[in-house]
C-alpha cells in the first residue's frame, strides 16, 4: 500500500474543539459571539490542543465571516491556546490581504496555528461576492502560492491571474514562524489536488471509513509522486461529537439537535435546487448534497451517528480507535451547532476531555508497551 507507514496511527493523537457563534435560538449575534468565547475558555481550561473556527456568511448556519479576526480575540482571552480555521475560503480573499492578516495573527499569538483552507461550496456566498465558482480552483491555488512566497521573507514580486505584485515588497509583519496548513478535502479528486499542492488533507466525517482511507491513501500517493519533503504532517478530521453518560442519552441529544443543523445546511447550500449544475470542479456536490435533506429527519440519522463521535465515553473512545486505524491523528470535535445550548456543549467538552481522552491515551500506551 503506497505510503502506508504514514497512516499507521503511530503518532500520539491530539484533540481540538471547533467553537462557533451558536447557542439558543433566541440569542442575538452579540450574545452568540460571547458563547463562542466562553466555549474557547472552557476548552482552554481542559487543555485541548486548540480552538478552531469555520467561515460562513449571511446565514444562521454560522454567522462568522472573519475567523482570523475572531481568533485574534480568542488568543487574548486564552493565552497560549492553539487556534485553527476549518476553513478559510481562499477564493473570496485578495491574496495580499490574506497573507497580511495571517502574518498579523501569528505575530499577535503564542499558541500553535492551524490554517485549514478550502474552495467553499455555497453558491449563494459566491454570488454575493460576485465571484464565479468556475474560478475557485485557480483562485485557491494563486492565494496559496502567494502565501508560500510571502513566508519566505524579504522583498518579492508575484505575477498571477488576479494578483500583480510588481514592485519588490516585504510584507510586514514578517512571518517569524510557520502555521500548520491544511487543504479541505471534498472528494478523492480533491485529495490528489491537495497532495499536488503539498497541503495535508483536512477531512470530514461525512464520508464512510473506506472512502476516508482512500482519500488519505490518494493524498499520500500524490505526495510521494511529487517528492516528499521528509515531514510527517498531521491528518485531521472534523467530526461531530455528543458525549453523555450512556449511548442512549448521547444519541437522543444528537437526534434532537442535528436535524436543525442539517436543515440549515440545506438552506445555506440551496441543495434542493442542485445549484452546482455543470460548474467545473463542483459537479460531484450535486450528488453529495442530494441526500442532505434526509438527515433533517431524526429517524434517518443512525448511519451518520455511527460515523461520528456519539455515545458514552467508552463508545466514543472505540470510534476514535477505528478512525485511528484509518490513519487520523488529529480530532477536531464539535457539537457547537445552531440551537445547541451552553449546558449541552459544555457537558460534551468536559466529558470528552475528562473521560474520553484519558481512555484513548491509556489504551494506546498499553498497546504500544
Amino acid at each position: 500500500m503506497p505510503g502506508s507507514a504514514l497512516l499507521d496511527g503511530g503518532r500520539k493523537p491530539r484533540f481540538a474543539y471547533q467553537i462557533g457563534a451558536v447557542g439558543e435560538e433566541t440569542q442575538t449575534d452579540r450574545e452568540l459571539y460571547r458563547e463562542a468565547i466562553l466555549d474557547a475558555q472552557l476548552v482552554h481550561r481542559h487543555r485541548y490542543d486548540a480552538a478552531w473556527m469555520v467561515e460562513h456568511h449571511f446565514s444562521d448556519y454560522y454567522p462568522q465571516p472573519n475567523p482570523l479576526l475572531f481568533l485574534s480575540h480568542i488568543a487574548a482571552a486564552c493565552p497560549g491556546l492553539g487556534l485553527g480555521t476549518a476553513v478559510m475560503v481562499l477564493p473570496w480573499y485578495d491574496p495580499v490581504r490574506f497573507a497580511e492578516d495571517l502574518a498579523m495573527l501569528q505575530t499577535l499569538t503564542d499558541g500553535e496555528l492551524h490554517i485549514g483552507m478550502g474552495r467553499g461550496t455555497a453558491k449563494s456566498e459566491y454570488d454575493a461576492f460576485g465571484i464565479a465558482m468556475e474560478s475557485a480552483r485557480d483562485r485557491f491555488r494563486e492565494s496559496w502560492e502567494f502565501v508560500q512566497k510571502a513566508m519566505q521573507g524579504g522583498a518579492f514580486t508575484f505575477e498571477g491571474h488576479t494578483t500583480h505584485f510588481a514592485t519588490p515588497t516585504t510584507l510586514r509583519p514578517t512571518f517569524d514562524r510557520r502555521p500548520n496548513f491544511y487543504g479541505a478535502i471534498g472528494s478523492i479528486e480533491s485529495a490528489a489536488i491537495m497532495g499536488e499542492l503539498g497541503l495535508p488533507p483536512l477531512c470530514l466525517s461525512s464520508f464512510p471509513d473506506h472512502l476516508l482511507r482512500k482519500i488519505l491513501e490518494t493524498w499520500v500517493a500524490k505526495r510521494q509522486e511529487r517528492g516528499s519533503d521528509g515531514s510527517a504532517p498531521a491528518f485531521p478530521i472534523s467530526i461531530k461529537c455528543f458525549v453523555a453518560e450512556t449511548d442512549e442519552k448521547a444519541q437522543d441529544l444528537a437526534r434532537h439537535y442535528l436535524p436543525k443543523f442539517f436543515d440549515l445546511q440545506v438552506k445555506h447550500y440551496q441543495s434542493d435546487n442542485a445549484p452546482w449544475g455543470n460548474i467545473q470542479g463542483y459537479q460531484q456536490f450535486n450528488k453529495m448534497f442530494g441526500n442532505l435533506k434526509k438527515l433533517t429527519d431524526p429517524a434517518n440519522l443512525g448511519p451518520y451517528i455511527a460515523q461520528n463521535l456519539v455515545g458514552s465515553p467508552e463508545t466514543v473512545a472505540r470510534r476514535i480507535r477505528e478512525l485511528r486505524a484509518v490513519g487520523f491523528d488529529y480530532f477536531l470535535v464539535s457539537n457547537a451547532t445552531f440551537g445547541v445550548p451552553r449546558a449541552v456543549r459544555h457537558e460534551t467538552i468536559r466529558l470528552f476531555a475528562e473521560e474520553v481522552v484519558p481512555r484513548v491515551l491509556a489504551e494506546e500506551a498499553v498497546a504500544a508497551a
